[in-house]
């Protein structure tokens, strides 16, 4: 099974190529330039370095969100552009879970957090169990304070991990029971995508493109402006 993973929910953009067994070949930006410019290049340079043949793909893997709004629709339209010119379907990966996936097997619990400003995050935890990893807390954007009272409740120490780690670093590191993992496993990388991507496959787990839509767990800024500007004009 092979199969080409794209990842533009984040600030880092990352695609990669790979088969049950290995990574063919990967590539992750996170650099001051826009997704819309840099992941279709990204997918380009891969396929020319490896000589690979896109057509004997067997899917396209993509994180469904949460993230970047205007990420995750480049993703989206990028893999579901390659997916109907492939004839081919799609696997939709949790941002959340390929973030966790970085930690593989330790008896601590993994918390991703991505920074939704306002002082919230997007988030969820996991922990390993029998070689998967299991949800304990469910994918939503809510609270930091939220997120550091649950951690409060496990029975063991929580990794934190994802582009929130740096807007929240201080905090983390004033509870004993909070660790912050390298920044090597903090980022999205799009083998963890494809990884993920086999066992969605292998379970079934995989759409047409033409069905594909990212979750964006809540509402964009310009919606939320909206929303407010029309309240306040209700009110006056």
């Amino acid at each position: 099974m092979k199969i080409l993973a794209i990842d533009a929910s984040g600030n880092v953009v990352s695609a990669a190529i790979a088969d049950d067994e290995k990574i063919i070949a990967e590539c992750s930006l996170d650099f001051k330039m826009t997704h819309s410019q840099t992941l279709m290049p990204i997918v380009d340079e891969l396929v020319k370095r490896t000589n690979f043949d896109l057509k004997t793909l067997d899917y396209i893997a993509v994180t469904s969100g949460p993230g970047s709004f205007t990420g995750l629709r480049i993703g989206a339209a990028t893999a579901k552009g390659l997916a109907h010119g492939l004839n081919i379907k799609l696997v939709a990966v949790p941002t959340l879970e390929t973030l966790a996936y970085n930690i593989f097997e330790t008896d601590k619990y993994i918390c991703p957090i991505m920074d939704a400003r306002r002082q919230q995050v997007y988030n969820a935890v996991y922990k390993w169990e029998n070689g998967r990893l299991k949800t304990v807390l469910e994918g939503r954007a809510r609270s930091i304070d939220e997120v550091f009272e649950f951690c409060k409740t496990l029975d063991n120490k929580t990794i934190f991990l994802g582009d929130g780690v740096k807007v929240y670093k201080d905090r983390i590191n004033e509870f004993d029971n909070l660790l912050i993992a390298p920044i090597s496993a903090r980022v999205q990388r799009a083998a963890c995508t494809a990884a993920l991507a086999f066992l969605y496959a292998k379970d079934g787990k995989t759409i047409n493109g033409s069905d594909f839509a990212p979750k964006y767990f809540r509402k964009s800024q310009a919606e939320r402006e909206l929303e407010e500007k029309r309240s306040g004009g209700k009110d006056d």
